[in-house]
């Protein structure tokens, strides 16, 4: 019910920025409040999830940067790997060797431990 409010808010005082690449729509409000910067939000392509929102948006929605990305997005450094949401809590969560759901085995000890030992 409550996403159906928000759709319904959107439409009437929100105005479309523009949709990144995971589908997420940016909008922000039609006029500012007097002595107020103008309200800007986004709604979520799937489940709303605060982590789907790309860095140059965060930014962007937190009044970090007043333009809005441009439609091919930042440029990245080739040592940059591409946004990933958070996956906690989802079957494409990392699980460390030796996790329970990853198979709960892990390998051997190699020996080249040394436990401290107080003088």
């Amino acid at each position: 019910m409550a996403n159906f409010w928000t759709h319904i808010h959107t439409s009437w005082f929100g105005r479309f920025v523009a949709a990144d690449s995971f589908g997420n729509r940016y909008y922000q409000s039609r006029r500012a409040p007097a002595g107020r910067r103008r309200r800007r939000w986004v709604l979520y392509k799937g489940e709303a999830e605060a982590s789907k929102a790309p860095p140059e948006w965060h930014a962007w929605l937190h009044y970090t940067i007043d333009e809005p990305p441009l439609e091919g997005g930042v440029p990245h450094k080739d040592w940059q790997k591409p946004h990933q949401p958070n996956l906690t809590g989802t079957d494409e969560a990392y699980r460390p060797p030796g996790h329970l759901l990853a198979g709960g085995r892990r390998d051997k000890a190699t020996g080249d431990y040394e436990p401290w030992k107080p003088n």
